[in-house]
């Protein structure tokens, strides 16, 4: 019975962690207090709710539970009374923490999330620190999953975070969206930070699942809300068509027991056909704004590739092959050079992929990248060279952190001992 209450409390963590720690920061003025607050409301919870029964509204029982807290820490420390009347009202006003998501599409400046967002991404962090601490507190990924998404060490994003919260506690930087000119500086991180959510949401690093879609659903969120506050910003909408598209997959990418399903082995028809049409419409938002050309609209362009395609053979792979070298000429990166790799393996077969797959093994920021063998032994297991496709397939197994996908690329390695 313990167990399955402390699982409940892990789910209901990852659906709330954000939302306290927004709401908390809102209160306290202060990201790493608030962080703190919401993890002792955490160990109260794991403490308390095995004997006492999870509440009917676990949400509310943990703000309130750090409200609590913050008030013991203002008497103690003997900080300003009135922060200590600010919070002890908010404790007597009835009121459900859990946001309506209309009204907040509506009211996009009084989105807690959002602030938390723009004050993750203040210009007084690195661009590093700023994306590494809002995944951490609105993506609610651990210090080791950030480091994988960013190829970096664990310790090195660690200090990141560290660093990047007591810098904007001395900076007093406000709890709030900006306008303006400032907005249009800020937003280029936060589109960064919001895509990184989704695609660890898309496809998580690590654990026993291989989607986590709350994460995407927030991402594409707060992708919908910063189109309404930037409208004339081609990249917001360009990285909104890329979410909504690839989201429109989610009830596909699984098999009964959550087993992962590749694209070219999903059913089409259980593909989300209103997201198709909401990210084709926000893809000609961008386009006519100007976008075409940049990063996140070019990806979308991609995207829309596959979503056009009512059957894997009519993709236009040697479309998706030129939007991906145009690509690599706006963003030079070995990840885009390795999809880069697999579209000109479905364009113009497996030898012309392999090649410039082969090609990257020589990329340092590439040498703990599962996908990098996995492609590898895609190409060479198409390409009848069994042993070696094994090989690869082993390494891709060893490296990668996410269960779901160890199990996949050990079949494959176990599909060429079969062969052979």
């Amino acid at each position: 019975m313990a167990t399955d209450t402390h699982r409940a409390i892990e789910a209901v963590w990852r659906i709330e962690q954000a939302r306290l720690i927004a709401g908390l920061t809102r209160m306290t003025r202060d990201v790493g207090m608030a962080e703190e607050l919401a993890q002792d409301a955490l160990v109260t919870a794991l403490a308390k709710w095995p004997d006492t029964g999870i509440p009917d509204n676990p949400a509310a029982w943990l703000m309130a539970t750090a409200k609590h807290r913050a008030i013991d820490i203002f008497r103690r420390n003997k900080l300003l009374e009135r922060k200590h009347q600010e919070l002890g009202h908010e404790l007597e006003t009835e009121q459900d923490i859990t946001p309506d998501l209309d009204a907040a599409l509506d009211d996009t400046i009084g989105d807690d999330l959002l602030r938390l967002v723009f004050i993750s991404c203040h210009p007084v962090l690195s661009t590093e620190a700023r994306v590494a601490l809002t995944l951490r507190l609105l993506g609610g990924l651990s210090t080791d999953e950030i480091a994988r998404a960013f190829l970096a060490t664990e310790s090195a994003v660690s200090q990141r975070i560290v660093r990047a919260k007591r810098t904007l506690a001395e900076a007093q930087v406000p709890f709030e969206v900006p306008r303006g000119e400032e907005l249009s500086a800020r937003l280029a991180s936060v589109l960064e930070v919001v895509y990184l959510i989704f695609n660890e949401g898309y496809a998580a690093t690590a654990g026993d699942d291989w989607m986590r879609p709350a994460l995407c659903e927030e991402a594409l969120r707060l992708g919908r809300i910063l189109a309404g506050l930037a409208p004339q910003e081609p990249e917001v909408h360009g990285l909104v068509a890329l979410m909504e598209i690839q989201a429109s997959r989610l009830g596909a990418r699984t098999g009964p027991s959550g087993e992962p399903i590749l694209l070219l082995n999903q059913n089409r028809a259980r593909w989300d056909q209103l997201l198709i049409r909401r990210g084709f419409a926000a893809l000609a938002r961008a386009e006519a704004l100007g976008g075409a050309q940049r990063p996140y609209a070019l990806q979308a362009a991609i995207a829309a590739c596959h979503a056009r395609a009512l059957t894997p053979d009519a993709t236009d792979w040697v479309r998706i092959a030129t939007l991906y070298e145009i690509l690599a000429e706006v963003t030079p990166s070995p990840v885009v050079e390795l999809n880069r790799a697999v579209a000109l393996a479905m364009a113009y077969g497996p030898a012309t992929g392999l090649a410039l797959a082969d090609a990257l093994t020589q990329e340092p920021a590439l040498a703990g990248y599962h996908l990098l063998p996995a492609v590898r032994g895609d190409l060479l297991h198409k390409l009848g060279r069994l042993d070696e496709a094994r090989v690869e397939f082993e390494r891709a197994a060893s490296l990668t952190r996410n269960e779901r996908e160890r199990k996949v690329m050990r079949q494959r390695a176990a599909e060429c001992v079969a062969a052979e």
